[in-house]
């Protein structure tokens, strides 16, 4: 089943409050996104462990109902 962009982006938002967050469809098939995410939460920490808060801002769905996410993340500036 897919996932809608913005169920993406508001679960994430919820996850990481202050996120700044860009979701883009790269299939047009609602299972294939892009996700840029910037977020306080960041700071300090690993890439892995960046993405690991990512992933479980999404609880669970990714491989789910998400198929595929390529994630891009960074602390703000």
């Amino acid at each position: 089943m897919a996932m809608a962009a913005a169920e993406i982006e508001t679960l994430i938002r919820t996850g990481l409050p202050g996120a700044e967050v860009t979701i883009t469809d790269l299939a047009g098939d609602g299972n294939h996104y892009a996700a840029h995410v910037v977020a306080p939460e960041f700071a300090g920490k690993p890439r892995i462990a960046q993405h690991k808060l990512v992933y479980a801002a999404l609880g669970g769905r990714m491989g789910e109902e998400l198929h595929a996410l390529q994630l891009t993340t960074a602390a703000p500036i």
